[in-house]
């Protein structure tokens, strides 16, 4: 049985993060997946969505050209030539990193279980591993709905394999998967219906934030239900969809079930190494990303502590620091993130939602992007600036800007938020114009008392 320092099982972005620093120290490692190298983010996550939704942006830009005295006569989806570009642009970065494994490390392609808590089995194949990382993320979580098993759903995969345009894409879920997939689709030219259980789209987020997605959305013509308690799926002899909810039935050409993650940790017979996961199946871990067995550590999605490559990433420098006998910790990090849709909506800390359930007391200033001269100037005035602000401290608590340019601006408020500024620091500095950062320091003018 060949033997490790390090045995990493999953390719996600962290396993990039982490593999550098472990060569540099000439410690021997192995890498085993059984999927595509890259994990989520390289092959159905971030790179392939953005590259689909940039296509979609420029179907609608091209629609809106009389806004802009651009007269087209006319234009139609050329579907197969976005999804190659959508493929060339992944498989290149999934080569990429295969190569690289390939030349630097033993690479085991396969499916990866524990024996015991230093010995991993990959189809016949015995490997053990001083130290061990888990890495293998999430995946989409089927929904308890009749018939659903007997339907050819998609999810965030499948969808990014299909070669035609549905002509009615159903979606199930109102967050982040469901909604940037839905104006992706509708741009492109497909009917998009949309079913969320809860009363609000993106439920975790202020009222207000969430009722300006929803306008977004149903003004580029989707159908959005809401509080929606779906009761059957069923397909037809036509190999049509439908959906039965309480407002009716409505049949559509595919379906996308969005409706959450759960975690890859169930085939991994966790058991055998003694490593404790919570109720829903996510590996616990301390603020170093260590599990239940010291030897073993678990890093990005499957951990539960974050669910974005960017979290999955401080995973990685959090792990590194602690192999050095660094500091660092998962607590440290202020939580950021972004939801694609056009306009981006950008959120970083707590949201009044969240602010009112820990008892803080804070002001909130608001200013809406209509009033904004860059997104005046772009002709894209939908959207929001909030931000909070700590009454005690006057240190920012969260943001988001929801508008032309949020998913940039937003960086600069995180910063803040991570050296512990005074929203004052803002007022004093200059930024340039004309921007949408520039508004950030006037918003704080119209600060009052929470609602």
């Amino acid at each position: 049985m060949k033997r490790y320092d390090v045995i990493i099982i999953g390719t996600g972005q962290a396993t990039g993060t982490i593999l550098g620093n472990l060569l540099e120290e000439k410690k021997s490692v192995a890498i085993v997946e059984a999927d595509r190298v890259g994990g989520s983010c390289v092959n159905w996550g971030c790179t392939p969505t953005k590259t689909l939704i940039a296509s979609a942006r420029t179907a609608h830009m091209i629609k809106r050209g009389s806004d802009f005295g651009i007269e087209v006569d006319s234009y139609h989806t050329n579907f197969s030539k976005v999804m190659d570009r959508v493929n060339a642009i992944r498989n290149e970065s999934n080569k990429g990193f295969t190569a690289w494994l390939e030349e630097t490390v033993d690479f085991y392609p396969g499916f990866g279980t524990f024996v015991d808590a230093h010995t991993i089995a990959i189809e016949g194949t015995h490997i053990y591993g001083g130290l061990i990382v888990i890495h293998t993320g999430t995946r989409a979580r089927v929904p308890s709905i009749p018939g659903i098993e007997s339907v050819p759903w998609l999810d965030n995969k499948g969808i990014l394999a299909l070669n035609e345009l549905p002509s009615h894409l159903l979606i199930i879920g109102g967050s982040y998967i469901g909604l940037e997939f839905a104006q992706a689709f509708r741009r492109l030219g497909s009917e998009v219906t949309l079913f969320e259980s809860s009363p609000q789209i993106i439920s975790k987020e202020d009222e207000d934030i969430s009722e300006i997605a929803r306008s977004v959305l149903e003004d580029e013509g989707i159908e959005i239900f809401t509080s929606a308690s779906i009761s059957s799926v069923s397909q037809k002899a036509d190999q049509q969809i439908s959906v039965e909810y309480q407002g009716g039935t409505i049949t559509g050409s595919h379906l996308l079930v969005g409706a959450g993650r759960i975690p890859n940790s169930d085939g991994l017979n966790l058991s055998n190494a003694g490593v404790e996961i919570d109720e829903r199946g996510f590996i616990i871990v301390d603020d170093t990303c260590r599990t239940s067995v010291p030897h073993i550590y678990a890093l990005g999605d499957v951990n539960g502590r974050g669910a974005f490559t960017h979290t999955s990433v401080h995973d990685g420098q959090v792990f590194l620091s602690a192999l050095s006998g660094g500091s660092k910790k998962i607590s440290d990090r202020t939580l950021t993130y972004s939801l694609f849709i056009d306009p981006p909506l950008a959120r970083v800390g707590m949201n009044e939602k969240q602010a009112k359930q820990h008892n803080i007391p804070y002001l909130v200033a608001t200013k809406e992007m209509a009033s904004v001269s860059r997104a005046k100037e772009k002709d894209e005035t939908k959207g929001r600036i909030k931000i909070l602000v700590n009454k005690d401290d006057d240190t920012i608590i969260g943001a988001a800007v929801f508008g032309v340019g949020g998913d940039e601006v937003i960086g600069m408020i995180a910063l803040a938020m991570q050296a512990g500024l005074r929203y004052q620091t803002f007022q004093e500095t200059v930024i340039p114009h004309p921007t949408v950062s520039e508004l950030i320091p006037w918003v704080f003018s119209s600060l009052q008392s929470e609602a």
